[in-house]
């Protein structure tokens, strides 16, 4: 699929007469796609059984006439006030019992059974009316599971559910007894009838019950996702089917929804996120306006892994948003790099949100293309622009097997959030300071799933912090020429939340023979220093107490004199949290061994290698000379002086 825009569209805020000149500018610029209905209930169906589809025939015609390809949204993120009134259980509750309540959006419980037949109800109206529609390309399903804290509910249905789940899972209430360890405290069960939900204990709740919550939590929504991708696929044959996933939301599997939809989608708001997920302050400040260089980045490669290599961005941030702590404009050219980054990673389409800014209600600060006159925003001409080079370019929508794996692992954040042991370890920071320094070498990376299959003909995976590593993956591992980088905390646990017997790391003493016997978290600026290394070489956060078999060799120590990173021909084990510099010597020793070119890079230039193209993104304010990392390749865009915020495309003609 060739490389396109597109946008979302709200015809329900706008007067009729507007629609066909918004579809007409749409054009255009050349955008293709343009995504609708995802809040509409409430005017689709304004009281029970009184439907008003009318309209939305009318925006569905305006728009196909216009050239445009629909991405037509189900509307089950935003249940109107009536459905509420008539089932006001259907809400979820937070962790203290009290209702997330209507007035905004996303005010419903996954586990509540008659509003799943609600949402099934209104979606195969919509899949019934618009199906076989010609301009309906796309559905999106829901919009943005887990988002605001919404997967999970503490509700008498979550409740009622989650018995059940365990009744499936476990069969005997004496073999949960025995998984959970609930002779710790007398917490024995007598029936799955007895289990409440892990809150409003008086202490921490037992770590392996919030563990199986968490995962029938995600199973709800695994579940909710599907009931509606099985109606559309019945009633829309051959449209793609996707759901537009959230940067930093972990509450959920991805890879598990995924597997039910055609595509992977996400919402991509550079310095909304940067602002939200970030506490150095410094990091900030130099990349206020342009976004932080590495999570987009990531994020990219996390959701083509989720969509089985096919991929969208659904949102693209265009100007200041109006959620964040503080909202920045972006720098001259970043609405543009954002764009290039994401079709780096090889998404078929970036849609920005939105194209009129709305004058009304909760968004109304946040920019779009359109300004609320309907005079055109910056980032309009950004699609002017980069539909034009585009077609230049001929870029296709996908991404070519990558030689680096790094694996991220949904239920080793959910386990290292229920038993963090220090209060600043985080499972995605902790994933992402890897995935970074691997950028910081040129690398071009894949984030992928703990499976056999994904790991399988690469020459180095990562894999920090992987909290149970199934078998299998440790067999293909052990079976494989790849270099293996792991640590720490990987098979810390087993799957039940227990120290393994062998102590860990567990199964990965097949590819190292270690035992960790002791962890310590560090406080706030406190480090392990490394011997004879400078003192910006540290631990800090976590690290490990070893003993070592014979079949590897300290390759650091640590100034106390314990191993700071274990090395055989198979892979290496770094025993703590590394700082950023001592990241980056262990990253490019990983790389070294597993004969990945590694380059050397300017201070915020990124790189990314995709088929016949290399793509450079400047993610700082100053103009930087990029002729070492162009060699003598040939410039499709750009030139060799990248400024602020550039881009650079050039043709693959240097060496790999």
């Amino acid at each position: 699929m060739k490389q396109t825009l597109g946008v979302c569209y709200y015809p329900e805020h706008w007067p009729e007469e507007k629609w066909s000149v918004d579809a007409r500018m749409m054009r255009n610029v050349c955008i293709d796609f343009v995504r609708i209905g995802e809040f509409a209930w409430s005017r689709l169906e304004p009281s029970p059984g009184e439907y008003r589809f009318e309209w939305l025939d009318r925006a569905v015609e305006t728009l196909h006439a216009a050239g445009l390809k629909i991405v037509l949204g189900t509307p089950t993120a935003t249940p109107p006030k009536w459905l509420v009134d008539k089932m006001p259980d259907m809400l979820a509750l937070d962790v203290e019992g009290r209702p997330r309540g209507f007035g905004s959006r996303r005010h419903y419980c996954f586990s509540h059974e008659p509003y799943a037949r609600e949402c099934e109800r209104i979606v195969t109206l919509l899949a019934d009316r618009f199906g076989n529609h010609p301009g309906v390309a796309a559905w999106q399903t829901d919009n943005e599971y887990g988002c605001h804290d919404t997967t999970i509910s503490y509700s008498r249905a979550a409740r009622d559910g989650f018995r059940q789940w365990l009744r499936d899972r476990y069969k005997d209430i004496g073999r949960l007894n025995e998984a959970w360890g609930n002779v710790f405290w007398s917490m024995d069960y007598g029936d799955f009838g007895e289990i409440e939900l892990p809150n409003l204990t008086v202490t921490e709740a037992n770590p392996a019950h919030r563990l199986d919550f968490r995962r029938f939590s995600s199973d709800q929504v695994v579940r909710f996702n599907r009931r509606q991708v099985e109606i559309i696929r019945t009633r829309s044959p051959g449209r793609t089917i996707l759901h537009n996933f959230m940067g930093s939301v972990t509450d959920f599997d991805h890879y598990a929804v995924g597997r039910d939809l055609d595509a992977a989608s996400w919402d991509a708001y550079p310095l909304g996120f940067l602002e939200r997920d970030t506490d150095d302050e410094a990091h900030k400040l130099k990349y206020m306006r342009v976004g932080d260089p590495d999570m987009q980045a990531f994020h990219h490669d996390l959701y083509r892994a989720c969509g089985k290599g096919r991929w969208w961005i659904m949102e693209q941030q265009p100007g200041p948003v109006n959620w964040a702590p503080w909202n920045p404009a972006p720098l001259p050219g970043a609405t543009r790099l954002w764009a290039y980054e994401a079709f780096a990673a090889g998404a078929e389409v970036v849609s920005y949100f939105r194209w009129r800014q709305a004058p009304f209600a909760q968004e109304q600060q946040h920019e779009a293309l359109l300004l609320p006159d309907g005079t055109p925003n910056e980032a309009l001409e950004t699609c002017r622009q980069v539909s034009g080079e585009l077609r230049n370019l001929q870029t296709e929508g996908g991404a070519e097997r990558a030689d680096v794996a790094l694996v991220f692992d949904y239920e080793s954040d959910w386990a290292w959030t229920i038993q963090p042991q220090g209060k600043d370890f985080s499972y995605p920071s902790l994933v992402l300071a890897f995935y970074r320094a691997l950028r910081r070498a040129g690398v071009t990376i894949d984030v992928v799933p703990p499976t056999a299959d994904a790991v399988s003909a690469r020459k180095l995976v990562v894999m920090p912090a992987l909290m149970s590593p199934s078998p299998g993956l440790i067999s293909a591992l052990a079976g494989s020429s790849s270099f293996v980088l792991a640590g720490p905390r990987t098979g810390a646990k087993t799957p039940d939340f227990r120290i393994p017997d062998e102590l860990p790391p567990g199964p990965l003493q097949a590819l190292f023979d270690i035992k960790v016997w002791r962890v310590e978290s560090l406080r706030p600026n406190a480090m392990v220093k490394l011997q004879s290394r400078p003192a910006d070489l540290h631990f800090r956060r976590w690290r490990e107490f070893i003993r070592t078999g014979d079949s590897v060799a300290t390759a650091m120590h640590c100034e106390d004199g314990h191993p700071a990173l274990l090395a055989n021909n198979k892979g290496a084990y770094v025993a703590g949290w590394p700082s950023d510099e001592l990241m980056d010597e262990i990253v490019a020793y990983a790389l070294e061994q597993a004969g990945v070119r590694r380059l050397s890079m300017p201070d915020a230039i990124r790189i990314r290698d995709n088929g016949k193209h290399r793509f450079i993104f400047n993610y700082g304010e100053e103009p930087v000379d990029i002729s070492a990392l162009a060699g003598t390749a040939d410039f499709l865009l750009g030139d060799r002086i990248l400024p602020g915020a550039g881009v650079a495309v050039l043709s693959r003609t240097i060496p790999d």
